[in-house]
């Protein structure tokens, strides 16, 4: 039951019906039309700038036309009072047995409250993460992977069907790294000998494991062969023993993906697709022969001036045209980029969004230029930057690995604090903001402590029931049993205060979904936290305010309903999170 939504539609009938009279121009365009929030409460529970920006059209002046829906709008049951402010804002104030029908909603539907079919069913592909299989995981790979994982969540919830890929860039040089480095911990464990890891090669103790299990399946059969014989096995093993680890890693996060698909699949499998790519855009005329500009302010000798396969970029907004080959023949990742989302598109996926790092933003522009071109302008392109991670123990910046050597693994900061900490935490600022990470604060169970908060909310409200099922006999035994409680008696200021709280998140669902934003949720369940936390604290102070009240069944029954509202809100948003909901803090 999204209150906004609903009283959205009562103002485009209100429109409707004043064109129908005669009394405004008929065919007005409603997409600009909002209810939300007014920005001062006290103005009432509602705001529509349907005047404003209907006006000119209707060929009336906004506080005219303002006049004219508000009268519509008076006659809307549940209506308690319609007001014309400044220039032709309209503000609605509810009565109060409105709120108890949102509050039934919620008790009745339990976390299916705030689901939405605001997709309508369209394909999204969201793909994030991605990190080179090369190694374990690193804390700057674990926002990405909440960020994208709780996007795909927020999305599904909000009725989109997502498909949750991860690109495994098993293609480039970065692998044929791995496989030397592998083979020096393979030669390691078949002499005994300690490996010197020079430069340039992954000196990671993670990879000792993969060169004993190499040493066990092929003896020393590898020892005095040439690269060219032992590398593509061991890039090969080692890829898979990475992308076992990163798996695993993900798991403990919490994290699923629907697709994993192999880069080296797309320029070394049956077909080549890479080439395919090209070919197919140079047909359409958007890839050509030429030559490039040197960058500016480039040094003349860094310059390389030769003839190249050019991708039309400009065409479609980028700076400059960019190369698919090297000059070696090879391709570009540009190139396996491409063909990468042109099978996407081949796939059924129109709307994509890919989750990158911030030192990739740069890459957007490009990539978005690709999309519109293989996909004849259908296709979309959404990318998210995520900004990095700064890690602190107690507020002293953490460094090193005991395990990787040169940065903290994802793993490592889960085992310490946990995922629910981590999620959320990751979770509790903008994706395009730096984020600092203390490892210390996210245990402490102090009010500090957002993920803490949020969770011990949840778990008072059930210790609330909990208390009341051992003081009344026979109570509901779930949510929905208490949905014809005599909730108008949910009269006190905090008590209203927490049902419109709970009447918003349908509406910040859609929100957030629409702008691509899941911390938007987290910070809703931080103030639903904090309001439900306050209305427990009047009652520590004010015994008539509290949720269980001995000597008056109705009243507690109507109060149990609305502890059972916020704790099926704080459950909801949570799973969106991927956050526990817990009964009961430890």
């Amino acid at each position: 039951m999204n209150v906004y939504a609903i009283f959205a539609d009562h103002v485009r009938e209100a429109v409707a019906a004043l064109s129908a009279e005669g009394l405004i121009k008929a065919g007005l365009d409603l997409a600009r039309v909002v209810v939300e929030p007014p920005r001062d409460a006290s103005h009432g529970d509602l705001a529509t700038n349907a005047a404003m920006v209907l006006s000119k059209d209707a060929g009336l002046k906004p506080r005219d036309l303002a006049e004219k829906i508000a009268g519509k709008l008076q006659a809307v049951p549940g209506v308690a009072r319609v007001d014309v402010a400044g220039p032709g804002f309209i503000n609605i104030a509810l009565d109060a047995a409105f709120w108890p029908k949102v509050l039934a909603a919620a008790l009745t539907q339990g976390l299916d409250f705030g689901r939405s079919t605001f997709g309508a069913g369209e394909k999204v592909n969201v793909e994030y993460v991605s990190a080179n299989p090369t190694g374990p995981m690193h804390v700057g790979h674990c926002r990405g992977a909440v960020f994208g994982d709780a996007m795909a969540r927020l999305l599904a919830f909000a009725g989109f069907a997502v498909t949750k890929e991860y690109y495994i860039n098993d293609a480039g040089a970065q692998v044929d790294v791995l496989g030397r480095s592998a083979f020096l911990r393979y030669r390691e464990a078949v002499t005994g000998e300690k490996a010197d890891i020079p430069d340039g090669l992954y000196p990671g103790d993670y990879l000792v494991a993969v060169g004993q299990q190499l040493a066990e399946m092929h003896g020393g059969e590898y020892m005095a062969a040439p690269e060219s014989e032992w590398l593509p096995v061991f890039r090969s093993f080692a890829i898979g023993c990475m992308m076992e680890m990163i798996r695993d890693d993900l798991t403990a996060l919490g994290i699923e993906f629907d697709v994993f698909f192999s880069e080296r699949s797309l320029a070394f499998g049956a077909v080549d697709k890479v080439g395919a790519t090209i070919e197919a855009l140079r047909a359409s005329g958007e890839v050509y022969e030429g030559r490039l500009p040197p960058p500016k302010g480039a040094p003349i000798e860094d310059w390389e001036d030769r003839e190249q396969t050019l991708f039309r970029s400009t065409d479609f907004g980028d700076d400059v045209d960019r190369p698919l080959k090297k000059s070696d023949g090879s391709y570009t990742y540009f190139a396996g980029d491409i063909a990468y989302h042109k099978d996407k598109v081949e796939r059924g996926f129109l709307k994509m969004i890919d989750v990158w790092g911030a030192d990739h933003g740069g890459y957007v522009k490009r990539m978005q230029a690709a999309v519109k071109a293989v996909s004849g302008g259908k296709a979309s392109l959404d990318v998210e930057l995520i900004q990095l991670v700064r890690l602190f123990r107690n507020g002293e910046p953490v460094r090193m690995s005991k395990r990787a050597g040169s940065f903290v693994t994802l793993r490592e900061v889960v085992d310490e604090v946990g995922r629910d900490a981590v999620r959320f935490m990751m979770l509790f600022r903008k994706n395009d903001a730096p984020l600092d990470f203390d490892l210390g604060k996210v245990i402490e169970q102090s009010r500090e402590n957002p993920v803490f908060y949020v969770q011990y909310a949840h778990a008072r409200a059930k210790s609330i029931l909990r208390n009341a099922n051992e003081q009344f006999a026979d109570l509901p035994a779930g949510p929905a049993g208490f949905a014809g409680a005599a909730l108008a008696r949910l009269d006190d200021e905090g008590e209203l205060t927490l049902l419109r709280r709970i009447a918003s998140w349908p509406r910040l669902v859609e929100q957030a979904a629409a702008a691509r934003e899941p911390h938007r949720v987290s910070f809703f369940l931080h103030d639903l936290a904090s309001e439900f936390h306050a209305q427990w604290n009047r009652g520590k102070d004010l015994p008539h305010l509290r949720f269980i009240i001995e000597n008056d069944r109705d009243l507690t029954s109507a109060r149990l309903a609305l502890v059972h509202g916020v704790a099926t809100v704080l459950a909801s948003g949570l799973k969106v999170l991927g956050v526990e909901a817990v009964d009961e803090m430890k």
